[in-house]
């Protein structure tokens, strides 16, 4: 079995060079004579020296041109040759906890896909509620977060990738797209709970709970029009890092 471990970043020289870290570790920890793998990140545009450093950690840098979650994922799938397909951002820590829960689900063959819980070590109270009604979101709809999207390589390319119209919540749709198809194979698509991704909380540092707010309610108040426009989008794409 080989894995595509694929990282979308965008001026993360901060962090990537970790990100990669934690990747090598986790699959270092998890070695065996069937299981092989390859990382790629995609440097979406960055301005700093994010895919410069992704080169000196030694894995494989893609570039895309065009600020887009989906488009960067796309991109790193693109040029992926794995039979499994592990989407993980750039300000995200992978753990030998979850890469053997991952290889467990696809030994099992009863799987198309998985995301999983997060957590964000050293986030605000309201932070962590938020991650929490997210969290009881995800399992109960099983929804993958756009920090950790795992998939069948096969079941990607059929039912189209990540959608490119939608500049974010694009990991949701592509969750639904990813059941369906499971469910005419007799597939499941599952949320992980054991080992909970790592992610940052750079988020609740650089944005004010105003700020925040103001745009879960512009998202939810008009998701088709918000979701398709990236000017609508700020805590994704203004830039802040």
């Amino acid at each position: 079995m080989h894995l595509s471990i694929i990282i979308p970043a965008f001026n993360e020289e901060r962090l990537i060079t970790q990100c990669l870290e934690s990747v090598s570790e986790s699959l270092l920890a998890n070695q065996r004579p069937d299981f092989t793998h390859e990382v790629i990140v995609v440097d979406n545009n960055s301005t700093d020296k994010t895919g410069e450093l992704a080169q000196l950690s030694g894995a494989q840098v893609v570039f895309e041109p065009i600020n887009q979650i989906s488009r960067a994922r796309n991109a790193g799938a693109a040029v992926a040759k794995g039979d499994w397909f592990l989407f993980v951002d750039a300000d995200s820590l992978l753990s030998p906890g979850m890469i053997a829960d991952i290889l467990a689900l696809i030994d099992s063959k009863k799987y198309v896909g998985c995301g999983s819980l997060m957590t964000m070590p050293g986030s605000h109270w309201w932070g962590t509620a938020i991650l929490k009604m997210w969290g009881a979101v995800s399992l109960t709809f099983r929804w993958a977060s756009g920090a950790l999207v795992v998939c069948r390589a096969d079941a990607f390319r059929e039912v189209g990738g990540f959608n490119q119209e939608l500049y974010a919540a694009d990991e949701i749709h592509l969750s639904d797209l990813l059941k369906k198809w499971g469910r005419k194979r007799g597939l499941k698509f599952t949320i992980l709970k054991q080992h909970p991704l790592v992610t940052s909380s750079r988020k609740l540092e650089l944005y004010s709970g105003w700020e925040m707010t103001k745009q879960f309610f512009k998202v939810m108040l008009s998701p088709f029009r918000s979701l398709k426009n990236k000017d609508k989008l700020p805590v994704w794409y203004d830039g802040r890092r």
